[in-house]
């Protein structure tokens, strides 16, 4: 049991009025407990209560380490799992409960009163996953690093005659020669027009010359995620597609030196999103500058005009500024950021500078 993570979440329930949470998400518990679970439609959940004397609540067809420094309460398919449940709740105080438990456990839980409230305690373990400990820092600079070499293999893979299908086929096994455990996330590749799609799927597109080359890769080190995004040009590049690589790399940069503690994520957001409608492309960067990673690709927390968080150290997040259009060309470079507790560290090192390759 994490109990530092534990108690930092208990400390932001107490600005809810909230001293017990029932936590379900299972990647939440996993970051709690180092415990994974698929629990399918099962029951899984971890009691999160200010006396720290939590409970970890596990079907028996679960299999877990017999010591993980928590009591354990087993039930099984049979069991009545909500009236268990119920037991160990203070049923006369509120009880928070995280946006991942399903109404078919929620509501028996309400029916039974068996807290006096119920409230969203989902934005106390978000906000908390949201700022990284010194170990979760450790292991996604080591993913990102793995990313950063990957990308330099990645581009060898680009040749006549190649399609985005073949070179997404052989990014698994450059990833694991370099010590990763898998994907973080399907790889993008995209080639020419295909760019202006950003969630664009590897299909039979050959490239050919003058195209853009985008991948939008990212891997799995030790449970935590990277990910990153480089676009090159095969061969060739023109004057137009030079043009719209300059202004997206250049809102990439910008957004990244204005990162500092205090600085709100909205407002990282807007130099990035300024800079490119300046130059006339503001409608055609049309996501959110970027977002939170860790245990999972997207985590909670977005570097967009509806966040105003100021961002404190600890906090890594994406920084992926893009113009994409339409039957034309995309462009996108992706870096993760670590928020430092006097700046900013970039977690990706590899070269934002024009590239041709092929």
């Amino acid at each position: 049991m994490h109990v530092e993570r534990a108690n930092r979440i208990l400390k932001a329930l107490d600005r809810l009025d909230a001293r017990q949470m029932l936590i379900t998400d299972p990647m939440s518990i996993l970051y709690l407990t180092d415990i994974y679970v698929q629990p399918f439609e099962r029951f899984f959940g971890l009691l999160l209560r200010s006396d720290g004397n939590h409970i970890l609540f596990l079907n028996r067809l679960f299999f877990v380490p017999q010591d993980v420094g928590i009591e354990k309460v087993w039930y099984s398919d049979t069991d009545p799992v909500e009236d268990i449940v119920a037991k160990y709740l203070d049923h006369s105080s509120p009880l928070a409960v995280d946006k991942d438990l399903t109404a078919r456990h929620l509501l028996p839980l309400m029916e039974k009163k068996a807290a006096a409230a119920f409230i969203n305690g989902s934005p106390a373990v978000d906000y908390t996953r949201g700022i990284k400990d010194a170990e979760e820092q450790k292991k996604m600079i080591a993913a990102s690093e793995i990313n950063d070499a990957a990308m330099a293999q990645f581009k060898t893979l680009i040749h006549d005659g190649v399609t985005e299908a073949e070179a997404a086929g052989k990014m698994l096994e450059i990833y694991r020669s370099l010590g990763a455990e898998g994907f973080s996330f399907s790889p993008l590749v995209a080639f020419g027009a295909n760019a202006a799609d950003p969630h664009h799927e590897p299909d039979d597109t050959v490239v050919k010359p003058g195209d853009c080359v985008l991948f939008d890769v990212g891997c799995i080190k030790d449970g935590y995620c990277s990910d990153m995004t480089r676009t090159f040009y095969f061969k060739e590049v023109s004057e137009h597609c030079k043009e719209i690589y300059h202004i997206v790399r250049r809102a990439n940069e910008a957004a990244e030196a204005l990162i500092r503690p205090g600085v709100r994520l909205c407002d990282i957001d807007a130099a990035a999103r300024d800079l490119i409608t300046k130059e006339g492309y503001g409608p055609q960067f049309n996501h959110r500058l970027g977002h939170f990673i860790g245990l999972k690709e997207h985590e909670y927390g977005d570097v967009s005009s509806g966040f105003d968080w100021p961002v404190q150290p600890g906090m890594i997040f994406s920084i992926e500024p893009g113009i994409y259009l339409t039957g034309d060309t995309g462009v996108r470079i992706e870096d993760l950021v670590l928020v430092t507790e006097d700046g900013v560290k970039i977690l990706n090192r590899y070269p934002h500078e024009l590239e041709i390759i092929g």
